[in-house]
């Protein structure tokens, strides 16, 4: 990796809470906490805002830091907005799709695959294939299992939500 390869991943990790609200209304609210894996620094969040502000902060200073000294704080300011480009992208969609994912996971994996299908020569030219060493059919398998199984799961956390705006649309 040259030095100015830079990584940035991300962990979310979700919480549903069920809740009663003031009113005694059954209600449910949404929690997580994303983590930055390359120096685990943490952050709890209800809000989606607080998940981008956390990555868009993180980013910025991979950029800031990777950028060379001796630039005017001119350059210095548009490598860093061309930096973030991408990001900003990504900010405007990620809420919907997570909501769209949670709703219809059958329909966001085939979305995907129907972009990474579209992009593949692009991507196909980007790939070091001498690194490239192909998954095996058990672990395929055992991803393909593990996604049935959270699809079954959502689908019954979907019949819970909808059993409970029934039941709040009759109080």
């Amino acid at each position: 990796m040259s030095k100015n390869d830079h990584t940035a991943s991300f962990l979310l990790r979700f919480t549903q809470v069920m809740y009663e609200d003031q009113k005694g209304k059954a209600d449910v609210q949404w929690r997580g906490k994303i983590t930055h894996v390359q120096d685990n620094d943490q952050k709890n969040f209800s809000e989606m805002k607080d998940v981008i502000d956390f990555i868009q902060t993180k980013l910025s200073q991979l950029t800031l830091d990777s950028i060379e000294k001796d630039l005017s704080p001119k350059e210095k300011e548009g490598i860093l907005i061309k930096s973030m480009d991408i990001w900003k992208k990504l900010a405007k969609s990620y809420p919907k799709m997570v909501v769209d994912a949670i709703k219809d996971p059958k329909a966001q994996v085939s979305q995907i695959q129907e972009q990474i299908t579209s992009r593949a020569e692009d991507l196909s030219n980007r790939l070091q294939l001498e690194s490239y060493k192909p998954t095996s059919k058990s672990d395929i398998k055992e991803l393909s299992d593990q996604i049935s199984q959270l699809t079954g799961l959502v689908g019954k956390l979907q019949k819970k939500v909808d059993k409970i705006d029934r039941k709040l649309a009759k109080s």
